[in-house]
């Protein structure tokens, strides 16, 4: 993962509100320390990536398995995966959708959390796009995934999500519908 070019993404974000603003500055502090910025192994402040995953039927959100919650896909880098990797492949494993990036991929928004065990989540949140079908959460996974047309989403989402998928939601209807996925 090339960090230099991450810091460059990070920097070029438009925070949407006062907590995206200290979620990007947070971000770019955490990227100047001298570990493995992904490694939650090494340190439990670790960068996280997820997806906002969008098609004509609106944007993906699961109810977190353990924490109860309505939001989007998203988990730990792997060892070697980019975090743009790591939001399609967690896409995929928490709803079943073949979700794919924009080219060049979409770094949207950023948000630092806590996260299990203690731990702070510098979460990378990537834009992708899939077809409009039905979910299919494998086992083991939430089951309660579905697609949201921006209204309800922001209604469903947790509340920290609200300004994000309020963002979300201009830049798509700037969007040609082929790009969503649908052909």
């Amino acid at each position: 993962m090339n960090l230099e070019a991450l810091a460059t993404a990070i920097n070029a974000l438009t925070p949407v509100d006062e907590r995206a603003a200290a979620s990007i500055s947070a971000t770019l502090g955490r990227l100047q320390w001298a570990d493995d910025p992904f490694d939650e192994s090494v340190n439990d402040h670790h960068l996280t990536s997820s997806a906002f995953v969008v098609s004509t039927r609106g944007v993906i959100l699961h109810r977190h398995r353990r924490l109860g919650i309505w939001v989007q896909p998203g988990g730990h880098v792997d060892v070697g995966e980019d975090p743009e990797a790591a939001a399609v492949r967690e896409t995929f494993e928490e709803t079943g959708l073949v979700a794919h990036h924009r080219h060049p991929p979409l770094l949207f928004h950023v948000d630092v959390h806590p996260g299990p065990r203690g731990h702070t989540h510098y979460d990378l949140r990537y834009v992708l796009t899939a077809p409009p079908v039905d979910p299919t959460p494998p086992p083991g996974e939430s089951p309660e995934v579905h697609w949201f047309d921006y209204d309800a989403a922001v209604v469903r989402a947790e509340p920290a999500l609200r300004a994000a998928l309020d963002s979300l939601r201009r830049l798509t209807e700037r969007w040609n519908v082929k790009e969503y996925g649908d052909e």
